[in-house]
C-alpha cells in the first residue's frame, strides 16, 4: 500500500461516484483531495473515444499514464490529505480490447503492483442493474443500460479482488445511495487515519 491514502471510487456508468464524490470533497475539503477522472480529462480535450483496437489501446493507455501522473502531482500538492480516486489505474482494463496480460505488458506494470497501490475500493454499481435510468448530461457517457450492465460487471470483477472492496449497490432511492456511499466513504477514511 503507498504511504498516502488513496480510495478509488467506481463503477460502472450511471452509479452516482461523481455526486457522491462531489459531496465528499465539500464536506471534508482540508482532508481529501480530489483525483479528477483522467477519461473524462482526456475526452474533454476533444480525442475521440477509438473506434479500433490500436487507438482504444492507445487512449486507454493514455488514460492510465494521466491517472499515475495525476495522483503523484495531487498527493505531492497536498502532503497529508488522503487521495480521493475519481476511477483507478485497473478501470482501463475494462475497456481493453485485448487480453489481460496484453495490457499489463503495455503500461509495464502488473495487477498486484497496480491493485495494492490503493488502500480501499467503493464500487457505486450502476442503476441500470435496479433497472434504473442513466441518462446523464455527461456528453462522454454514450452507454445505454445494457451497455451500462456489462460494464460495470467487467469493473466489479477486477476491482472485488482488492482486500478492502465495499459494493454500493443500486437502489430505487439514488439520495439514498448516494448518504450510502458518502457514509463509505467516511467510515473507510475513518478507519485508515485511526
Amino acid at each position: 500500500m503507498s504511504e498516502t491514502i488513496k480510495i478509488v471510487i467506481t463503477g460502472g456508468p450511471g452509479g452516482g461516484k461523481t455526486t457522491a464524490i462531489d459531496l465528499f470533497r465539500r464536506e471534508f475539503i482540508s482532508e481529501v483531495s480530489v483525483v479528477p477522472e483522467s477519461a473524462t480529462t482526456i475526452f474533454s480535450s476533444g480525442i475521440s473515444r477509438g473506434k479500433n483496437a490500436l487507438e482504444i489501446k492507445c487512449i486507454q493507455q493514455s488514460i492510465y499514464q494521466l491517472q499515475k501522473s495525476m495522483e503523484h502531482l495531487i498527493s505531492v500538492q497536498n502532503p497529508g490529505n488522503a487521495l480521493i480516486c475519481d476511477r483507478g489505474t485497473l478501470d482501463g482494463l475494462a475497456y481493453w480490447p485485448n487480453s489481460e496480460k496484453s495490457f499489463f505488458e503495455t503500461i509495464n506494470s502488473s495487477f498486484d503492483q497496480e491493485i495494492n497501490n490503493y488502500n480501499a475500493v467503493i464500487f457505486f454499481q450502476t442503476a441500470a442493474c435496479s433497472g434504473g435510468d442513466i441518462t446523464s448530461n455527461n456528453p462522454y457517457r454514450l452507454e445505454n443500460n445494457d451497455e451500462a450492465i456489462e460494464l460495470d460487471n467487467k469493473l466489479q470483477d477486477i476491482w472485488r479482488k482488492h482486500p478492502n472492496f465495499y459494493l454500493i449497490k443500486s437502489n430505487e432511492s439514488f439520495a439514498n445511495k448516494v448518504a450510502d456511499g458518502v457514509n463509505t466513504i467516511k467510515s473507510v477514511l475513518k478507519g485508515f487515519r485511526d
